[in-house]
């Protein structure tokens, strides 16, 4: 990698200065966290095939009109991306219950809610990402409630494309969460899909078998996650059926 200016790094990327105004370059790393990284590793691979997950989702996106910030694939680890003001918010969408959500509730694991509900938490790892209402959102001014109303019809149309997707290739999608940044476009407002989507923010269940397909199987020690990322690649045809091991994997332009 060249020597650039780097603008933020994560737990799983890095944010470069990009080559014109107004972009940035994301660079996927090879690292894995859970708890609000009390659980560290470094999985081979791994950032690699998220890039080329998260490429696949938001072409597919844009396709069918939702806006991201995703502009174009620079390379194996890197993409090109419209720089945008992040809003303080991880939108998490919910269509069984996992995680969290059966924790807080008592609900049992695998239960098909009745709808996907929508939820907020506020943005602060030190704070581990509290969720948070709508009331506070609009009175601490991290977004209006106009933002909201957009912002809950943006995730519910990924919702509905993602869900779609998944399910064509025998996997169920279980949650996500995506992050929203804001563009200008002259004196307008345009909320857009930024950060990225890949098995790191979702929850993907085998449909047949129920077999995790997701960061789970790293927080739960359930096997080999670059497996797991592998597999859900093959499936939508971002790697060759014969492919290589997941270690090294080779992509598809």
């Amino acid at each position: 990698m060249s020597r650039r200016k780097m603008i933020y790094e994560g737990k799983a990327k890095i944010l470069y200065e990009g080559p014109e105004p107004g972009t940035l370059v994301q660079y996927f790393k090879d690292d894995a966290t859970a708890f609000n990284a009390e659980k560290m590793d470094v999985i081979d691979g791994k950032g690699a095939l998220n890039n080329r997950l998260s490429e696949f989702f938001m072409k597919g996106l844009m396709q069918i009109g939702v806006p991201t910030h995703f502009i174009k694939r620079l390379n194996m680890r890197e993409q090109l991306i419209r720089q945008v003001e992040i809003i303080p918010l991880e939108v998490i969408v919910r269509n069984v219950a996992a995680g969290s959500i059966s924790k807080r509730l008592g609900i049992e694991e695998g239960t098909q809610l009745p709808r996907p509900i929508v939820e907020f938490s506020y943005k602060d790892d030190a704070l581990g990402d509290p969720l948070v209402p709508e009331e506070y959102i609009i009175a601490f001014g991290w977004a209006s409630q106009q933002d909201l109303d957009d912002i809950v019809s943006l995730a519910l149309r990924v919702n509905d494309f993602m869900s779609g997707v998944m399910m064509a290739v025998g996997i169920k999608l279980v949650d996500f969460k995506i992050e929203i940044g804001r563009v200008w476009e002259g004196d307008f407002q345009r909320l857009i899909v930024a950060d990225e989507i890949s098995p790191d923010s979702c929850r993907l269940w085998d449909v047949e078998t129920g077999e995790k397909l997701d960061k789970d199987v790293f927080r739960r020690d359930l096997g080999n996650l670059a497996d797991a990322y592998t597999e859900v690649a093959r499936r939508l045809g971002v790697l060759p059926v014969n492919g290589p091991q997941p270690g090294k994997p080779t992509l598809v332009n």
